[in-house]
């Protein structure tokens, strides 16, 4: 399934730093990871990505650099009909 949304230029370039980044927690690698493999692409966030992200949002203590990370990898998962 394709979809509109991409990712922007701007979480791209949050996304490279989080990896560049050695004190970044292991959460926001992940989700800078998917983001970057879908940048210019049209793959979609996998499910586990997706939980990962969830997770991220409703954690307290999630950077909001994670943050934006986590929303542009829900934003690209596929909806359930």
């Amino acid at each position: 399934m394709s979809k509109s949304e991409k990712t922007s230029a701007r979480v791209a370039t949050t996304a490279a730093r989080t990896l560049l980044n050695p004190a970044a927690s292991p959460t926001a690698k992940s989700l800078a990871g998917s983001v970057l493999a879908q940048s210019g692409t049209n793959k979609v966030t996998s499910a586990r990505v997706a939980g990962i992200a969830s997770s991220a949002l409703h954690d307290g203590r999630t950077s909001a650099a994670t943050k934006s990370l986590a929303g542009s990898g829900l934003t690209q998962k596929p909806r359930n009909k």
